[in-house]
């Protein structure tokens, strides 16, 4: 059985998607692109663009994402700005995408056409407010899709977002978190995941027996160092709560600890890496497919280092589905450790491409007695309670 630990589902991005508002979605995906690695072009000739032109520099929160470009989402699969009136945009989803959306029945025909049985559905304030949809399709679907639910990570403490922890779990049926720390940026970076002021979120969510999925960062600047340090944050929370289970999402970055083809971790990220609650998510297509060629040999030494160092009992395989095929097809995001990875026994490729995930996010069993399944789905543009 092969398990996707990592695919979307999406209504069209012309609308606010939940959100407060259609221009509040939209800073929100603005904020998601500051560092792209999809290309930037200028649309009338196809000459490379520079995404640093939607903030101003040295300022990393949403007061420094610049106003005056007209920042709006386009047709095939392209995000737009206009910048000393030329435009521009970012091929941020698949060019064949004519609209921005990604209905559950797209996924599925992809699912069926390469041979995967089961799709993880994970969410971020980018794609919207995003609980009743991952919820609709879950339930719609339920032998084909496992529906993550999200939070306002910087606002997990208050009431509503509290009350939103225990609705989308016990009467949604959701069946694991999705937790970003970009979203910080949107309070300036006042808080850090593990401040005190969210002590009560990570105790409510703890007894749930639930996987985090948990993608880190390198806020607030965006460099090694701040990347350390969000690690050491999370080592910390990883020991207080040994019981919760958490998968890093988008897995080590290359950027900082592979530049010569090799891991190099340091002390502090391989504590944490370590840990027996944290495994990775293998998923370097959607980051470097836009450099390496498939089928990727660089990421196959990656992938290998990482089996010697922990096991593959530690490694879950994601796609990004649909953003990926910016760079390469569903099968070859797949065929490239499917096919490739020599070095991994069928044991290990059973454990990598599907087992793994299953007992993470209890795949195969019945749905927990907590949560009832019932959705109350919400139509385009609706915000959620």
């Amino acid at each position: 059985m092969i398990i996707d630990c990592h695919t979307h589902v999406f209504q069209h991005w012309a609308g606010a998607c939940g959100h407060e508002s259609r221009e509040i979605h939209w800073k929100y995906i603005q904020k998601n692109v500051t560092r792209p690695a999809a290309k930037v072009r200028r649309a009338r000739d196809g000459a490379p663009g520079d995404a640093r032109a939607l903030f101003r520099a040295g300022d990393n929160t949403w007061a420094g994402l610049r106003d005056d470009i007209r920042f709006r989402v386009g047709p095939f699969g392209r995000l737009e700005y206009t910048l000393d009136g030329e435009d521009y945009y970012i091929q941020y989803m698949p060019v064949g995408m004519t609209q921005m959306e990604a209905p559950p029945e797209l996924q599925l025909a992809q699912m069926s056409y390469v041979g995967v049985d089961h799709c993880v559905l994970q969410t971020g304030m980018n794609y919207g407010v995003m609980n009743d949809y991952n919820a609709f399709c879950q339930h719609q679907y339920p032998d084909k899709f496992t529906g993550l639910f999200q939070v306002d990570e910087p606002m997990a403490d208050t009431r509503r977002w509290m009350q939103e922890l225990d609705r989308a779990r016990n009467r949604l049926g959701l069946r694991g978190i999705y937790y970003q720390l970009d979203t910080f940026s949107r309070y300036g970076f006042q808080w850090a995941f593990d401040d005190p002021r969210f002590d009560a979120f990570w105790e409510s969510l703890a007894p749930l027996r639930i996987p985090v999925f948990f993608e880190a960062s390198a806020v607030p600047d965006y460099d090694e160092k701040s990347y350390i340090a969000n690690m050491v944050r999370l080592d910390g929370v990883l020991t207080r709560f040994p019981s919760m289970r958490w998968l890093l999402v988008m897995g080590p970055p290359v950027q900082f600890f592979a530049r010569h083809g090799k891991w190099e971790f340091p002390d502090e990220v391989a504590r944490a890496y370590g840990r027996e609650n944290l495994q990775l998510e293998i998923m370097f297509p959607i980051t470097w497919g836009g450099l390496w060629e498939y089928p990727y040999p660089e990421a196959q030494a990656l992938i290998q280092d990482l089996r010697n160092r922990y096991g593959a009992q530690k490694l879950l395989w994601g796609s990004d589905m649909p953003n990926v095929e910016r760079f390469c097809t569903y099968r070859q995001c797949l065929d490239y450790l499917r096919k490739h990875c020599d070095f991994l026994s069928a044991h290990e490729k059973d454990l990598i491409l599907g087992r793994n995930v299953a007992e993470l996010c209890g795949i195969g069993r019945e749905p927990s007695a907590s949560g009832t399944g019932a959705v109350f789905f919400q139509s385009r543009g609706e915000r959620s309670p």
